[in-house]
Formats: structure tokens, sequence, C-alpha cells
């Protein structure tokens, strides 16, 4: 589906694939999704059923599409397990979603019990995530949802948020997860200083980010080199050194108070790790308000 000329995004359906082809294989009991597959289509359950049986299918664009599914599903469980696990922490009334994309939170976490959640993403992609939410079965786990469509290219991420709903006078988790490689440098600062603007005392960001490497770069350019169409059109634009990104929190009010990489974080879980490179630059932050800005 799309809106106004932009489709909604595969990335977003591609870790979905990920999230379901992992649920009850994951080798940890700290991580499921029992919600993911249930928003897919049939095609898209096709190799998520191949990768979930270790059967990888005949054909090299075939073989692609299976093995993107297949390090999708290795990287998406130490990360949803840190992101889950950050979320029940600080389950505290307020929970804003950047870039929401699939995500499942609000149906399946039931720490978000007495939380209402803000959903924040493009209008193409939030159109269709409302579509495919419409034929699961699916129960919410929150006690709101409140879907809020932002192009963060154009729109007023603060206005959005005012016009649906959202107190910036109370403690609010922010989670971005999966969107900052693709946004550039100064849409990634432009973001962080609207939800600075905010940011009450007792707030926390739960953010993932990819740090730099020559590897993992050289890889993701190879597989789109292969005619992966996921990633062909959503090309990272932005890595952080770790000690950057707690640089640039911290200049809009953020201290961080965790940052790890997955590859460690699935080391901790006893869960597989091929995708050494992917897993080894990807991290999850966590960090606290210091002091609410406000602009």
């Amino acid at each position: 589906m799309a809106e106004n000329g932009r489709a909604a995004s595969r990335t977003a359906v591609l870790v979905c694939q990920g999230r379901a082809a992992a649920d009850g294989r994951a080798g940890t009991e700290r991580f499921a999704d029992p919600v993911a597959l249930g928003l897919l289509g049939p095609e898209e359950r096709t190799v998520v059923e191949q990768v979930r049986a270790g059967i990888p299918p005949e054909g090299w664009r075939a073989r692609t599409g299976y093995e993107s599914v297949r390090a999708c599903a290795e990287i998406a469980v130490p990360r949803t397990v840190a992101v889950d696990e950050a979320i029940r922490d600080r389950a505290n009334g307020q929970l804003v979603i950047l870039g929401a994309g699939l995500d499942t939170r609000a149906w399946r976490l039931a720490a978000l019990a007495q939380a209402e959640v803000w959903e924040v993403d493009h209008p193409a992609s939030q159109q269709d995530k409302r579509a495919r939410l419409a034929g699961a079965e699916a129960r919410l786990a929150a006690r709101a949802v409140h879907f809020t469509a932002v192009d963060f290219a154009t729109d007023d991420l603060g206005g959005a948020l005012d016009a649906a709903g959202h107190d910036p006078a109370a403690p609010t988790t922010w989670l971005w997860e999966g969107v900052v490689p693709y946004l550039t440098r100064e849409q990634v600062r432009g973001t962080l200083a609207a939800l600075a603007a905010r940011t009450a005392p007792g707030s926390a960001l739960v953010l993932n980010y990819q740090s730099p490497s020559v590897k993992a770069a050289a890889g993701r350019l190879l597989t789109r080199l292969l005619g992966d169409s996921v990633t062909a059109g959503e090309p990272w634009r932005s890595l952080w050194k770790p000690d950057r990104m707690a640089a640039l929190l911290a200049e809009h009010g953020l201290r961080v108070t965790s940052d790890h990489d997955l590859l460690t974080l699935a080391r901790g879980l006893g869960t597989s790790a091929r995708s050494r490179s992917s897993l080894g630059t990807g991290r999850v932050a966590v960090a606290v308000a210091t002091v609410a800005e406000r602009r």
C-alpha cells in the first residue's frame, strides 16, 4: 500500500518475518512474539515457514530472501528481549513508539495494561499496519493505542502528538527501534530535539542504532546488489559510535545508563550468533531524562 507516492516500509515486514520465524524457536524463554505471524500475508508467511523448518528454497533470489529472514530472526531475538525488558521496567503510563512499523508490543506485553501507547509512523506504513491488524486475531494488551501519522521529513512531531492526546508534562517512555540507521544525521538530531521538548522528568528513551563496521556495510551492499528488494530502497544513512551517540543524547538532556551490542546480548541469552557482523554493530541503549527540555 502507498500514500502520497511512498510505499509502506518493506523493512518493517522483514523485521516482522524475523520475529515470526523466531517465535517458539529462539532458544530462550525470554523471547516470544505470537502476534507477528498474524500480521503477515500468505506469501510473506511462506519464507517464515521455510526458515522455521530449516529448509532453504532453490534459486538464488528465493535463497536470498530466505537468508534475509533467517538473519533477521537471529538479530530480532536479542534486540526484542533487550527492548521488551527495558519497557517492562518503565511501563509508566505513556509509551511512544517512533517509527512503529509492525511493532506488536501493544498487543502482547501485559506490562502495558495500564499504559497508553502512541504508534508514530509514516502514513503509508501506518495504513498498511492497520489493514493487517484488521485481518489478524490480535487482542490489545495496552490500555489504548493511538495511531499517529507523521512523515518525519515534513511533519511536526510535537503537533501530531498534541493532537493525539499525548501529555508532555507526564513521564514518557520513548522507543526508537530499527529507525535511526535509515535517517540522516540531521533527521536524527531533529527528532531528538522534538522528543526532548516533550520529555518530562522520569522519562526514558530506549534506543536501537547501528555502529560503523566496514564488514557489515560490505555485506549489506552485496545483499542489495544481489537484488534484495527489501534493502534496495531503504539504505542506511547514519551510523553512530557509542560515545558520539551518548554525547548527542546528552545535548538533549538524556543520560545513557546502558548501551550494549546485540552480539553480547545474544551470547548472554545463549542464542545463535551466526550473523556476528550485524549483531556486533547493532546496539540497544537506554537513556534517562536529566532535565526536562522545553523549546
